[in-house]
């Protein structure tokens, strides 16, 4: 039977530092098995220190899963950024809906091969899905947008995603109102959420 595989890993792990990596690293996909417990069927579990796979419930909650992972990392200021492969592909076992191990399958063999070819590429999304290359083509937008926020803009444009306007914000940060107004518009932060929903108008077409 087909599933939607989601599998991740960490862009260039082997360049940081191990300990603090891996706490982060596991904090992000405890989180994420938390907040989509209800749209994952086997959970984001760890395999080799710095992969994660899963099987999700469908095509857009599998994105919505990638794109909060992306601002949970961003909100938390971890130094690491991931490598995502989400794949339509037939699992020939029965799903583990406690751990994702002791499973096998074409779909599985092939979200991986795929994970480990995007090393040869900077792109860290891989849609393969029903209309995956359009969709691909919007997360790599999205991509650029994230890739180009500078750490010391990250809790400002977290506070953005988290729906505060630039008043707010203001406020937040005690700055003026222009001043806010301004860095929402040079970071880009109406662009990306319309990229957002332009995806999920895609994968949901």
């Amino acid at each position: 039977m087909k599933q939607f595989i989601l599998m991740a890993d960490i862009v260039n792990s082997r360049e940081k530092e191990g300990k603090g990596l891996m706490q982060d690293f596991q904090a992000t996909v405890r989180w994420a098995n938390k907040i989509y417990g209800d749209s994952i069927e086997s959970p984001l579990t760890i395999t080799l220190g710095d992969e994660f796979q899963g099987i999700v419930s469908s095509a857009s909650k599998g994105v919505d899963i990638i794109l909060a992972m992306e601002e949970y990392i961003l909100e938390s200021e971890f130094e690491f950024k991931l490598r995502y492969v989400l794949h339509e592909g037939v699992i020939d076992t029965p799903i583990n809906e406690d751990k994702a191990y002791e499973m096998i399958g074409q779909g599985l063999t092939s979200a991986r091969k795929k994970l480990t070819e995007m090393k040869k590429d900077n792109g860290r999304f891989l849609m393969s899905i029903k209309r995956g290359k359009e969709i691909g083509k919007m997360m790599r937008v999205t991509q650029h947008f994230i890739d180009s926020w500078h750490p010391k803009d990250r809790s400002t444009v977290s506070g953005f995603l988290q729906g505060h306007d630039y008043k707010e914000m203001a406020k937040i940060e005690s700055k003026d109102e222009s001043s806010l107004w301004r860095r929402r518009r040079s970071l880009s932060i109406d662009e990306y959420i319309l990229c957002k929903e332009l995806v999920h108008h895609l994968i949901n077409e």
